[in-house]
């Protein structure tokens, strides 16, 4: 295993350095030290998020269900619902929050607002870790969606990087973001066989922590003036090219989520432990990475941002089709995660990048606050309604309704969108 994650750390460095130095304009010292920091801070946050998915449901559907409202306690699905609505109920509170976080950091500091998210994430983390059924498991994971952090990064990553070099900076973030979710699925098993679900929860309270000390660490001194607040959101909420990206971000992580209350299953049905398919998940990311860094690069040299997305989308679609049909079994799902994968990765990287280039230097926070917003109600909605999906139309109909949403997003982008 030491072997590997050594193996797995000089691939990930490799594709950092060629990210951040293959064109002329290069990351400048700072800048790489800041979002390297950055990227660590998503990822020990992301962790606690991934490393629950190969596990969660099964441990989740295994608890009491306590006094669960708006649940039908008589369904014989109430179970499965409820289990889905836990997993995703960290997405719902995200997104009462990120806007809130976003313009408070454009007033108060980032690193102030990070600071705090970190901590309500934290003391998620060790309440699920005391949670004895899944109404309790449902609140703990509302309350780590509390930490709603990711628009105040994204935000501070605009403030210390310059326009033509943002996209790989934000590409280190999705790039850890990737390594990560492929690390946790890996571990999660081995985890849950050593130290339970009580010990992953308070393992991810722990990396919560040192995750504050990496951002007390930055030396970062915010400029920026605030406009007034209510002018701030007006202003966000009523640029159109914003919305377009805010809608595509939505479909992103709907689908992303939809997919994992299906494809564990899947992959069991293929005789594939949790294992084995850990190390599944892990390749293709990798492989998907390396083939993210030469179109993201192609995109930003060349100017073909919106091709290469339009393209993105394109694969994201095609996936799910390719998993609706269930073509070549086992090979069939490897190359559907791939291609996913590949469209999941280069818009993780070029929409964030987008977006801070469309707003006004001090609404950065709350164009963040926005964006990141709508991502958490795709998280939700991804795994609350693709808990409704499988258990009402299967595996298929949950595919097909996602290869829908991807497309009609393609369509919808194709009304180019373009930095003003």
């Amino acid at each position: 295993m030491c072997h590997v994650e050594r193996g797995a750390c000089s691939v990930y460095s490799r594709l950092i350095f060629s990210l951040t130095m293959s064109t002329n304009a290069v990351l400048s010292p700072i800048e790489r030290s800041i979002s390297t920091r950055l990227a660590l801070v998503f990822a020990l946050r992301m962790f606690g998020l991934f490393v629950v998915l190969p596990i969660f449901i099964p441990y989740a559907s295994g608890l009491p269900l306590g006094p669960f409202p708006f649940l039908d306690i008589n369904s014989p699905h109430t179970s499965a619902i409820a289990a889905g609505w836990a997993m995703g109920a960290y997405g719902l509170t995200q997104a009462v929050l990120y806007i809130p976080y976003g313009m408070a950091s454009d007033i108060w500091g980032r690193k102030r607002v990070i600071t705090l998210g970190l901590l309500m994430f934290a003391a998620g983390a060790l309440w699920a870790a005391y949670a004895d059924n899944v109404f309790s498991l449902t609140c703990a994971r509302a309350l780590q969606g509390a930490g709603a952090i990711s628009s105040v990064v994204v935000a501070m990553v605009g403030d210390t990087t310059r326009d033509e070099v943002r996209t790989r900076a934000m590409a280190m973030i999705g790039m850890s973001i990737a390594l990560t979710f492929a690390a946790s699925l890996i571990v999660a098993p081995v985890l849950f066989e050593y130290i339970g679900m009580f010990g992953i929860f308070i393992l991810i309270a722990t990396l919560a922590l040192i995750a504050i000390g990496l951002v007390l660490s930055i030396p970062f001194a915010q400029k920026n003036t605030p406009i007034n607040g209510r002018d701030s959101l007006k202003t966000v909420l009523t640029d159109a090219k914003q919305w377009r990206l805010n809608i595509g971000v939505f479909v992103l992580h709907a689908v992303q989520m939809a997919m994992w209350v299906v494809l564990p299953q899947r992959l069991s049905d293929l005789n594939m432990s949790h294992s084995n398919s850990a190390w599944l998940y892990f390749a293709v990311i990798l492989i998907s990475m390396g083939i993210m860094i030469p179109l993201i690069i192609r995109a930003e040299k060349y100017g073909k941002m919106h091709i290469i997305m339009a393209l993105s989308i394109v694969l994201v679609g095609v996936a799910q089709l390719g998993l609706a049909a269930n073509i070549g079994e086992l090979i069939g799902v490897a190359l559907a995660l791939l291609l996913f994968f590949i469209g999941f990765n280069v818009l993780e990287a070029t929409q964030p990048s987008l977006l801070s280039k469309l707003t006004h230097p001090s609404t950065k926070g709350a164009a963040a606050g926005v964006y990141n917003t709508v991502q958490a109600l795709g998280l939700f909605a991804g795994a609350a309604g693709g808990a409704w999906l499988n258990v009402h139309f299967g595996a298929l109909g949950l595919f097909i309704a996602t290869a829908a949403l991807s497309f009609a997003w393609l369509l919808m982008h194709l009304q180019k969108t373009t930095a003003r």
